[in-house]
């Protein structure tokens, strides 16, 4: 995971600070840390303190009346690098019994919390519905959206856009293309209004793996209607709705028949001038439609009029097509078969586009957009090969991945340039792989989550996650974590992998140095402030916080650029490199392919669990 993909995931954005109001008071930080949404009966219970003390603490968990329910000793941790804390553990895993609780221990108690089932589902329905208040090219209705303050008109109605032509911020000439293309629809990828294949492509396949994993299967299963989503009562899944949305414009990205393209071809070095050719594009995806220029905070998506163009094709983008319109086919063939022979035809252009095209890279020589670069594209043409055995069973396929070093590789968490996990899952649990190969690609995974759990041991605040490193949109990259430990619970039935998983939504819902959910909407120190042109109350007072189940990125140890972050450079330690900042994007950003594996993880946890079931 290198730090360097993720500076390349959004570039510094015009601030207008005139309208600024301050945000609202939070609650005072706790000093004991733990879930501020509560805990499920049936999992393991954690809580965390910072205390001076080199000795075991007493604690107790009280009920209302303040009757001791169960007692113990903290466990010393000691000194912890990523926190900066001396950490004390207390863990009362054993409290199963459903009520409202407190732990105290010297001198401090917590606050209230609950013990119940089902603790899980209000957060997943909320971690979806953030991907409708994040459409393109749809008015955004109140009875949707949770309140009028998030209905806005149509961001981007009728979006036909021509390609980039003329100098770019380097100063090298593009020629553009002799076609426009409707790309209506999709998601905003994050706190710009741009709307990326790469990077849509790994939130895609997230809601749409999640489809295939929960359908008809947990207590909340997203079946068409508890969703609040235009298409809600069509008779069709509400998740699948939501990612058919995505998948329509990934499609509409998609270069004509015979479209030719002067790109860059090979290997990209700094500094060195680009060598362009002339190449048949046909087949391929566009990275990016996307402001030529960066917009302003805030700025309202439907009053936005920079001039939306097309950015050249890249073989990482025609890979991520194939892969996700390769496992749309899967999930759609007994649904609507039509849609399913679409998604599965512009996989096979796209892959055959990629094997044409191996060396097109992405520059990140535009402004007004993200980059989203990648140099190494061995992990897409994995994925895509992999969904496309998956869905066809097709011999070549398989047999081009016995040849591919990810088929056995060391699987590690995915993000949106690193996606070979995201294969080596679609391997261990779609219907259709050979058994011989599922049961490896399941082992491969559980070996991965052995090895998160592991790093627990060396994490103060006790997370699958020991790394002084934190990258950029760190907060996925643990919850990318979870939906693996998820995975190896399902296919062993052993408990700790579950419990790693809630430890994970332990962090991200307050069990940290911060004392801060970083999800909108849940816990007593909810996310407020997100880097968002619209959800931007903190600039304007007449425009929305965030709606809840919104994720922010989370902590950013390595790559402080934006100006609240730099100001911290050197001053904090890891996990309280963050602030609840609009202008801070570096820190507190949001993003589908962070909000995606929220929503995952949320939903498995919600799941009604069959011990051993491969899922």
């Amino acid at each position: 995971m290198s730090p360097r993909r993720f500076i390349m995931l959004v570039l510094p954005a015009v601030v207008m600070l005139t309208a600024a109001t301050p945000p609202p008071a939070s609650e005072p930080v706790s000093a004991i840390r733990l879930n501020q949404i509560g805990f499920l009966p049936d999992s393991g219970k954690r809580a965390v303190m910072a205390d001076a003390s080199k000795s075991p603490l007493p604690w107790r968990v009280v009920d209302p009346s303040g009757n001791t329910i169960t007692s113990g000793r903290t466990t010393v941790v000691g000194d912890d690098a990523a926190s900066g804390d001396h950490v004390h553990l207390i863990e009362f895993g054993r409290l199963a019994t459903p009520g409202t609780y407190r732990v105290v221990v010297a001198g401090h108690t917590s606050r209230a919390f609950p013990i119940r089932a089902g603790l899980y589902a209000p957060l997943a329905a909320a971690a979806l519905n953030y991907f409708y208040q994040t459409r393109a090219g749809i008015p955004i209705e109140a009875r949707f959206a949770g309140g009028a303050r998030w209905a806005r008109p149509a961001g981007h109605p009728k979006e036909i856009a021509p390609c980039f032509k003329g100098k770019d911020e380097r100063g090298t000439d593009w020629a553009g293309c002799s076609y426009s293309l409707d790309v209506t629809g999709g998601w905003y990828d994050a706190g710009d209004q741009g709307k990326y294949v790469v990077n849509g492509g790994i939130s895609l396949w997230t809601l749409q793996n999640l489809y295939e994993r929960e359908a008809g299967k947990a207590r909340f299963d997203f079946a068409d209607g508890p969703a609040r989503i235009p298409e809600s009562g069509n008779g069709i899944d509400d998740l699948l709705d939501e990612a058919r949305w995505e998948m329509r414009f990934l499609m509409a990205m998609q270069v004509p028949d015979g479209g030719r393209a002067r790109v860059p071809v090979g290997r990209l070095s700094r500094g060195a001038a680009l060598t362009f050719r002339d190449i048949d594009a046909g087949g391929m995806a566009h990275q990016k439609v996307a402001d030529c220029r960066w917009t302003s905070l805030p700025t309202r998506p439907q009053d936005d009029r920079e001039d939306r163009l097309l950015y050249p094709p890249t073989t990482g983008a025609t890979l991520n097509l194939a892969a996700t319109a390769a496992q749309c086919a899967r999930n759609w063939r007994t649904i609507d078969a039509g849609f399913a022979a679409a998604c599965l035809t512009a996989a096979q252009r796209a892959y055959a586009a990629a094997l044409r095209n191996p060396e097109v890279y992405a520059t990140s020589s535009f402004t007004g957009s993200g980059g989203y670069g990648d140099d190494d594209l061995a992990d897409e043409l994995y994925w895509a090969t992999a969904e496309l055995w998956a869905t066809t069973g097709q011999a070549r396929y398989g047999e081009a991945l016995r040849r591919m070093p990810a088929f056995t590789a060391t699987v590690r968490e995915p993000n949106w340039g690193s996606v070979a996990a995201l294969g080596t899952i679609t391997l261990a649990t779609a219907a259709g792989v050979p058994q011989a190969d599922a049961a490896r690609a399941r082992a491969m995974l559980v070996t991965a989550a052995d090895q998160f759990l592991a790093e627990e041991a060396r994490s103060g605040y006790r997370i699958p996650y020991a790394t002084l490193a934190y990258p950029w949109g760190s907060n996925s990259s643990i919850l990318n974590r979870a939906m693996i430990l998820g995975l190896a619970h399902g296919f062993t039935g052993e408990a700790r992998y579950r419990d790693g998983a809630v430890d994970v939504m332990d962090y991200v819902l307050g069990r940290n140095p911060l004392d801060q959910s970083y999800v909108s909407g849940f816990g007593a120190r909810p996310l407020m402030n997100p880097h968002h042109r619209f959800w931007a109350h903190q600039l304007d007072a007449t425009l929305p916080g965030p709606p809840p189940g919104v994720v922010s990125g989370g902590p950013n140890s390595t790559a402080m650029s934006d100006p609240i972050a730099a100001a911290m450079k050197g001053g904090c330690a890891p996990q309280r490199c963050w602030k609840d900042e609009i202008t801070a994007y570096a820190l507190n950003e949001v993003a589908i392919n962070w909000n995606a594996p929220l929503l995952w993880v949320a939903a498995y946890l919600d799941e009604r669990q069959t011990a051993g079931e491969p899922r």
